[in-house]
């Protein structure tokens, strides 16, 4: 059972990565991104922690669209979010 320390946690890291990504050199090119994703994280957060769960919706939209502009070579943030989709009902399908 996904309790609201588990969606702290998993969100709380999601926006740890963002705020790293952000300090890396492919930052400059996906700043806005970056922050759109820092605002939808922060968002859903509220919302998730007062429901009590992850909107398996808003999970497949926001793994589709970071997926669509995340450099395969730093896969964290993709993770990341990831972990929230593992708390979310019916996860990714």
């Amino acid at each position: 059972m996904t309790t609201t320390r588990d969606i702290e946690i998993a969100f709380d890291g999601a926006l740890d990565q963002v705020t790293r990504a952000a300090a890396t050199e492919w930052a400059k090119e996906l700043g806005q991104q970056l922050g759109q994703l820092e605002f939808r994280l922060r968002a859903e957060r509220a919302k998730a922690l007062e429901r009590g769960t992850v909107d398996p919706d808003w999970v497949r939209t926001t793994v589709r669209w970071v997926v669509e502009w995340v450099p395969e070579s730093d896969l964290t943030i993709i993770a990341a979010v990831g972990r929230i989709a593992r708390l979310s009902p019916g996860g990714l399908s």
